[in-house]
């Protein structure tokens, strides 16, 4: 065999070699990219969730304090939003948001509370305060989903 073929062969199969390399990191490096993309994305769907749930949930029970008459359609958003998070989220934040709908609807059948009673009612604190529970469980959830070195502890974007 000739020192040219040899040259030649040798540098054809660098080539293919380089050009395969390239080929596979370039395809490892973007389907990297379009996991993170799909994580981010699943992420702010769930924080964006929590948001709506909390404001609607918060905004129903100081409602339900206040009145006999069940405001159909913001329970009807609340339970919508449970669904959801049927679908998106770990089943602790669901059975925590649950047990809000009840808590929210069980408030109508109570007597009516004035803004009199407001010191009694932050002095107990649960009555206050019925999405502790759940903002504490969506902030594990949502802590759990980035991962433990993602953010420093104590600490979220919501």
């Amino acid at each position: 065999m000739d020192v040219a073929y040899i040259s030649a062969v040798s540098a054809l199969a660098g080539s293919v070699v380089g050009g395969l390399t390239s080929g596979l990191t370039t395809c490892l490096s973007q389907r990297a990219q379009a996991r993170a993309g799909q994580l981010a994305l699943h992420f702010s769907r769930r924080e964006e969730l929590f948001k709506e749930f909390i404001v609607a949930a918060s905004k129903a029970y100081g409602e339900a304090l206040v009145s006999n008459e069940p405001q159909l359609q913001e329970i009807i958003a609340l339970y919508a939003m449970v669904s959801r998070m049927r679908v998106l989220c770990r089943p602790q934040t669901v059975a925590r948001a649950d047990q809000i709908m009840l808590t929210t609807i069980g408030k109508y059948f109570e007597p009516n509370r004035t803004i009199r009673e407001l010191p009694e009612l932050t002095k107990n604190g649960v009555e206050m305060d019925p999405l502790k529970e759940f903002t504490e469980a969506a902030r594990e959830e949502l802590e759990a989903f980035l991962g433990p070195s993602a953010a420093p502890r104590g600490v979220t974007r919501m």
